[in-house]
């Protein structure tokens, strides 16, 4: 129960971090949402570029939902590239995508490429996923 109510949480307090950015700044959003997007973009395009990796599932739903209803982008979905420089989370020797950068999606057009540098780790299991932003 206490981890579900964390996770409400997360999402309320996002929420509201998201409606109040004024409109002329520009929202970047990175981090670990535990959840699966999927490799396709079905159900999800022009949030989802088409481009990510693995099997979506529920949370990845509802995150997938979380930012349509804000008007985002999964820039690491938007570029095309090897599984070494998608997946995000290493462990056991089973590979994810659950870390994410965002931005409106008004400033994806400044998003030259997003991807993970696999020889990077940020902990143990995490890789390094990095944009490229002109200004």
């Amino acid at each position: 129960m206490r981890r579900r109510r964390g996770k409400k949480n997360f999402w309320e307090l996002l929420d509201e971090v998201v409606r109040g950015c004024p409109a002329d700044h520009r929202l970047i959003i990175g981090g670990d949402l535990n959840g699966h997007i999927g490799a396709d973009a079905k159900g999800y395009e022009g949030t989802h570029g088409g481009f990510g990796y693995g099997v979506r599932n529920e949370e990845g739903r509802s995150i997938l939902e979380f930012f349509i209803a804000h008007d985002l982008v999964v820039t690491n979905s938007f570029f095309k590239k090897q599984d070494a420089q998608l997946a995000t989370f290493h462990s056991g020797g089973r590979s994810t995508q659950i870390d994410f950068l965002l931005l409106g999606k008004g400033d994806l057009r400044n998003c030259r490429d997003c991807k993970v540098l696999p020889a990077l780790t940020c902990s143990s299991q995490h890789r390094l996923l990095v944009m490229n932003l002109a200004t």
